[in-house]
């Protein structure tokens, strides 16, 4: 059977518990983490999120949440009052290293709180705080630049606004039940997982974690045992899954887009058209994802998602092209022709904000056991980080060099990345969180790294059986 025409897998469980109140409430909470990330990003994420995987799975996910939070508002206070320079690199550093902290937290967090029925919806409010994030952040560096000379410190002293936000949450939020169980306290996850189901009878999934726990007990040293040849299917997941999300060529249909309204007629308030619809747009499309991601799969938004982000890039690169050739003057750009490549825009932006936007936070959070889960979600925040960096600093010189030919070279990036989920990436949808092993193990491609794991455990204790006699 080819690797793209797969039937999901299935752990033939399916836990009692209802979609409760509580499990909203402490999802909605938790997201929050993402109006951080939205509002302002760092590089710096990228070395705390390994730091914080160590803080996430000792400590728990609330310590983790709350340490972000306390150091984006460090942060933003650093830069709100800073006098020189120095204040201003600080202030940088510390809003990196609170994005890297919540980054890293929260997208476990709520994969471990949400039935599994729900978790993909759940999971994406993490997604649709951070296009918040964005929009805010956007209509407030906006008006705030009107305000005078020190207009920027207000933008930039809001950010303790967000990071208040999730300090706050992050006390008042329970504990996962996986967390509590891998730090000893067996009786509180139960009532916790009680509590988050809203049904009492949780023994067969309570059972489960406690076996997950036990297994996570074995292994000292999640960032060694990562590499292990079990993990590698994962592992690839973690890191391409990030990168890809990068490859799309989202940051740069957005930073075009202000070009096009100022075109249309929008002049001096190009820029704020240009976040407001965009912002809108990413928003709304979101919550499509969030109501369908449980019904039709991770793997159906992908591949639709790809294949909407090809045809917008093929389009785009047309429309500029014939316009503006490789002279890079336009002349007098016909408001409807503009028009038109808005509308195109919008509809990459939907395409993204329903595929690769959400789905590559979901994904990598569900997919690792509990022993390497914190380690592993450092992987994804930091390629993550990595690519946003790399493509910013490319992207005027890719601009200047290939003209057009830009939107082309994201479009084969595209296809390459459609590829690539279409035979590697199994269906999680539904599938318990500690349970997620069996899909792994009966894709086409990936089974063959347990099969030979499973035979050198066994040739292993065969030994030892051996020494034993």
């Amino acid at each position: 059977m080819a690797g793209g025409v797969i039937t999901p897998a299935t752990s033939g469980k399916d836990y009692p518990g209802n979609l409760t109140r509580s499990v909203i409430i402490t999802c909605v909470i938790a997201a929050t983490g993402g109006l951080i990330f939205g509002y302002d990003l760092g590089i710096s994420a990228l070395f705390s999120s390994l730091c914080a995987s160590t803080i996430t799975r000792v400590m728990g996910r609330r310590a983790s949440m709350f340490f972000g939070g306390l150091l984006f508002a460090a942060g933003s206070l650093f830069n709100g009052f800073a006098s020189k320079v120095w204040m201003l690199i600080v202030g940088r550093l510390l809003l990196g290293f609170g994005i890297g902290c919540a980054n890293q937290s929260v997208p476990i967090y709520l994969s471990e709180v949400a039935p599994c029925r729900y978790r993909g919806a759940l999971n994406q409010l993490f997604q649709l705080t951070i296009t918040i994030g964005i929009l805010v952040a956007n209509l407030l560096n906006y008006f705030f630049a009107k305000v005078g000379g020190w207009g920027w410190r207000l933008s930039l002293g809001g950010a303790i606004v967000p990071a208040l936000i999730i300090m706050l949450g992050s006390c008042v939020l329970p504990e996962t039940p996986n967390s509590l169980i891998e730090r000893g306290h067996i009786d509180q996850a139960k009532n916790k997982l009680i509590k988050l189901r809203g049904v009492s009878n949780v023994d067969e999934e309570f059972n489960d974690l406690i076996a997950a726990s036990e297994a996570s007990k074995l292994v000292e040293h999640p960032w060694s045992n990562i590499t292990k040849r079990k993990y590698r299917p994962q592992l690839t997941m973690a890191i391409c899954i990030p990168m890809f999300q990068q490859l799309t060529g989202m940051n740069m249909i957005v930073f075009y887009a202000p070009v096009l309204f100022q075109t249309i007629g929008f002049k001096t308030e190009a820029s704020l058209m240009s976040s407001l619809i965009t912002g809108i747009v990413n928003s709304l499309a979101t919550l499509v994802s969030i109501f369908t991601v449980d019904k039709v799969g991770r793997r159906t938004l992908y591949l639709e998602g790809s294949i909407q982000l090809f045809i917008c890039q093929i389009v785009v690169a047309i429309a500029i092209g014939a316009k503006f050739g490789f002279g890079g003057n336009p002349g007098e750009l016909p408001k409807l022709y503009a028009a038109f490549v808005v509308v195109v825009i919008c509809i990459f932006v939907a395409g993204f904000a329903w595929s690769w936007g959400p789905l590559s936070w979901l994904v990598p959070s569900e997919i690792f056991p509990l022993e390497i889960r914190s380690a592993a979600q450092s992987i994804t925040v930091s390629v993550n980080m990595i690519f946003t960096f790399v493509i910013a600093q490319v992207f005027t010189l890719l601009l200047c060099k290939l003209r057009f030919f830009m939107f082309l070279l994201f479009a084969v990036f595209i296809v390459i990345m459609a590829i690539f989920m279409y035979y590697l990436l199994p269906e999680t949808k539904g599938i318990p969180i500690e349970e997620m092993v069996v899909v792994w193990k009966s894709h086409p491609v990936w089974k063959s790294y347990f099969d030979q794991s499973s035979a050198s455990a066994s040739l292993e204790m065969g030994n030892k059986d051996k020494d034993t006699c």
